[in-house]
């Protein structure tokens, strides 16, 4: 996706990330990580073998990047999805709770930031 992408090439070394399990049985927030390298080509796009070839990337012009994250933090419990949900009014326009929006990469404000820590008990 193109917007994810965006996002991930605007990220910085250091930035903190709220690592989110989708595909599971109870979804949310689980922990946090750290951006170690920012955003680089991705070197699938250009393997023909590879599930995630694209055959109109170039290298002197990449269509997707990637980003290297560290561990910094795994929460006592996850912080799920319909929690989030329940804390709306305090999450504002957080785009992890909008109806039809499940982007793998979004930005979080740092008081959102806050809402989600506290509710882990971080």
């Amino acid at each position: 996706n193109y917007q994810a992408r965006n996002y991930m090439r605007s990220m910085l070394v250091g930035d903190q990330v709220l690592y989110y399990h989708s595909n599971c049985d109870l979804p949310g927030v689980v922990g946090l990580a750290r951006i170690v390298k920012t955003a680089y080509p991705d070197p699938t796009q250009f393997d023909p073998k590879d599930s995630h070839y694209d055959p109109a990337s170039k290298r002197e012009d990449p269509r997707w990047s990637l980003v290297d994250v560290g561990f910094v933090k795994k929460f006592r419990r996850t912080v799920s999805l319909s929690e989030l949900r329940d804390h709306a009014k305090e999450l504002g326009d957080f785009a992890l709770i909008r109806t039809g929006n499940r982007l793998s990469v979004m930005p979080v404000s740092t008081a959102q930031y806050e809402v989600v820590l506290r509710l882990a008990g971080a």
